[in-house]
């Protein structure tokens, strides 16, 4: 009697489950999948330069995992007899949009030190992982989120890669917007061939 009273309960459970899903069973993404991003980085001469971001935001614009920042920003530079201040409180051209939606000034230099890191001194390929966990390293919701790269070019003038998925969804290359700030033919093509493979 136990046995059918505990299989009718599970029946009905699934039923609710379904119903509750349009009818479909609930669908999860693997874990198994990760997100690739890359792209051609070539290093500049001069200040105001070379500083990029690379991190992923919920359909809030609310920062949901920094994948990478330059140490520059984020630590700024130690000179004789000035104090330590962080990059962009200095130089706020810095990759603003990044310092903006992650509420930089509100993060702790520990929590920096876990996705910063130093400006690359060569040109190369530059890739970058996401797991789909946030940045205490819990699994992200459903949902769609949004991959960004930030680059600044030369002082204001920078450029904003955006490209959307949706992680139970989304197989394969996403198409990416490019949208610049300021014009700089010299430095325009300093982060390029920006690449996001869901895998």
């Amino acid at each position: 009697m136990k046995k059918i009273i505990t299989m009718c309960l599970l029946i009905a459970s699934s039923l609710w489950i379904l119903a509750m899903n349009g009818g479909q069973p609930e669908k999860k993404f693997s874990k198994d999948k990760c997100v690739e991003i890359t792209f051609d980085y070539n290093r500049k001469s001069g200040p105001g330069s070379n500083q990029y971001a690379v991190w992923v935001e919920n359909e809030k614009n609310e920062v949901v995992k920094t994948l990478f920042v330059t140490s520059f920003t984020t630590k700024g530079r130690v000179r004789e007899g000035q104090p330590i201040k962080r990059g962009y409180t200095y130089r706020p051209t810095c990759v603003p949009t990044w310092v903006e939606h992650a509420k930089a000034s509100e993060i702790s230099d520990i929590e920096l030190d876990a996705f910063t890191g130093a400006t690359p001194k060569e040109s190369g390929k530059q890739t970058f992982m996401w797991d789909f966990t946030d940045n205490k390293g819990k699994r992200v919701a459903k949902g769609t989120y949004k991959v960004l790269v930030e680059a600044t070019l030369k002082n204001e003038c920078r450029i904003l890669f955006t490209g959307t998925i949706n992680p139970e969804a989304t197989v394969g290359e996403i198409p990416m917007t490019a949208t610049e700030t300021g014009s700089n033919e010299e430095y325009a093509g300093m982060v390029k061939s920006v690449k996001v493979i869901v895998k």
